[in-house]
């Protein structure tokens, strides 16, 4: 219960900051509030371990149930302020910093494997407000919506505005509810979207209210080219805006590098370098659930998007 005071009282004084002043990038490091990162006891890896006890549950406990990795909260998540509140609540008290991602975004992945989303964008600007809303004072570090800002080509043109302002208003909910988190807005891979073109969609979605970019979620582009890519964005953002960003990579499964253009479940891959800062970017993450399914493809063509499966988590162990 120590902490949950500790970070009231800061909610109290950060309330009262945002009251003198607009809204802007959080002041508060929450690097700085916690010791080290939270691992999820209820990701999908650790309930099969826990359900299914043996050899197999050895391996990936000892791999990947055990690491500090990312929670993700969409459809799926009933009561988002409640569930975000639990989640980052439960954090606090461990005097851990979490690990969260926002994927609830209208015409979700274009309709895709992970098809889905707020049913309107009024629906999700509640949403997104109420997400904000459950972290409050905690300390926390969020990616907004992967694959959102890559993908706004392929959404009609009449849809592409709408993409955009409700991205921005996202940052704004974190920027002005959540002054203890660090929010990261997606910023692609690096082989998907140019660097200055992601630049430029950055600045208009509002990333300099908040801390900075994700790169490479779910995608397994090495730690190298992903941070040279995110150098090129910031430099970019800097020639045309006039500021830089940090960013932060997701090392989930990025060990052996990609395969070719495959990006759903394909054979080969490994894990990457766990959850940790430096390394080449702000912070290394694991953002993507390891053996979680990309969807029904590649090695994995029965598996739904999100299942788990120890097959996949297995094979990223191994690197087969």
């Amino acid at each position: 219960m120590i902490m949950r005071i500790k970070t009231l009282g800061l909610l109290a004084a950060s309330l009262l900051a945002l009251v003198a002043t607009p809204a802007q990038a959080a002041d508060g490091n929450p690097l700085e509030k916690t010791n080290g990162f939270y691992v999820d006891p209820n990701s999908n890896p650790a309930v099969w371990v826990k359900d299914h006890p043996g050899s197999t549950a050895d391996k990936i406990k000892a791999a990947i149930s055990t690491k500090a990795g990312a929670r993700w909260f969409g459809n799926w998540s009933g009561d988002v302020k409640k569930a975000v509140d639990g989640y980052t609540y439960a954090a606090d008290v461990a005097d851990k910093l979490p690990i969260l991602v926002a994927y609830n975004i209208p015409g979700r992945d274009c309709g895709g494997h992970s098809g889905g989303g707020a049913g309107s964008p009024e629906a999700y600007r509640t949403w997104i407000s109420n997400f904000a809303d459950g972290i409050g004072g905690k300390p926390a570090v969020v990616v907004i919506e992967p694959d959102a800002l890559a993908q706004v080509d392929c959404l009609p043109t009449g849809e592409r505005q709408t993409r955009l302002d409700l991205l921005k208003y996202a940052a704004e909910q974190f920027a002005a509810k959540a002054p203890n988190t660090w929010a990261y807005m997606d910023g692609g891979n690096s082989t998907w979207i140019p660097a200055a073109t992601m630049a430029d969609r950055l600045d208009a979605v509002g990333v300099k209210s908040i801390r900075g970019l994700a790169i490479n979620v779910s995608n397994y582009k090495t730690t190298a080219d992903s941070a040279n890519y995110g150098k090129a964005v910031s430099a970019a953002l800097s020639s045309k805006y006039g500021y830089t960003k940090p960013f932060v990579i997701d090392t989930s499964r990025n060990g052996n590098g990609p395969l070719g253009s495959e990006w759903c479940n394909p054979a080969g891959r490994k894990l990457g370098t766990t959850s940790q800062t430096g390394g080449g970017a702000e912070m290394l993450l694991w953002v993507k659930v390891p053996g979680d399914s990309d969807g029904k493809c590649g090695i994995a063509p029965n598996v739904e998007a999100g299942q788990f499966s120890p097959d996949l988590a297995l094979r990223l162990i191994s690197g087969t």
